[in-house]
């Protein structure tokens, strides 16, 4: 069997993108952990996301002191509406919790388990979450963030992912100029 190299957390391990990330980690031999409401068969590790337990005691209890190379958060979802719609609230509420919670979580993980000199990348969400998640990430990549010493905090912002429920809800859409998730997955591990 070939040797670990490298320790990934995938924030959003279930969904489309993080399946994908899940899986080419795994084949390029890395120990990988999936963080989501739903576990990933394929992931070595899978934390639930669960109300009743802090994040100290879900990590802390995964990791048992050590540290990891990379969390990738790749979280999220999408909805729509403009300010007259009746799901304005409801939609919002939800992206902020699909795309900035998640990221936010992330960047606390990065901060308390990431090792010195490594990166952490964030996926972002869409409208008012593009804007948080841009000023968490400058925040992150600024001195005296909380990161560990010489860490890397970029952020991505792909064309629309080829995923399958993409395709559902935009069946004419010219699939040519989506990003490829294995794309994706190809590039956060460089």
């Amino acid at each position: 069997m070939a040797a670990v190299l490298g320790r990934v957390f995938i924030y959003g391990g279930k969904g489309a993108l993080g399946a994908a990330c899940v899986s080419h980690f795994k084949t390029q031999n890395w120990w990988v952990a999936s963080i989501d409401i739903k576990e990933n068969d394929n992931a070595d590790a899978n934390i639930l996301v669960k109300h009743e337990e802090t994040w100290v005691e879900q990590f802390g209890a995964l990791l048992q002191g050590e540290k990891v190379d990379a969390v990738i958060c790749v979280a999220g979802g999408w909805a729509g509406g403009n300010a007259a719609s009746k799901d304005l609230v409801k939609n919002s509420d939800l992206m902020w919790r699909q795309s900035v919670w998640s990221s936010t979580i992330a960047a606390s993980i990065a901060a308390n388990h990431l090792k010195d000199g490594v990166c952490g990348l964030g996926m972002i969400g869409y409208g008012m979450a593009k804007a948080a998640i841009h000023q968490l990430t400058k925040s992150l990549a600024a001195d005296n963030s909380g990161l560990p010493p010489n860490c890397l905090a970029v952020a991505i912002l792909p064309i629309t992912l080829d995923t399958p429920m993409n395709r559902k809800w935009m069946p004419n859409a010219d699939y040519a100029t989506w990003t490829p998730l294995e794309f994706v997955a190809e590039y956060v591990l460089r």
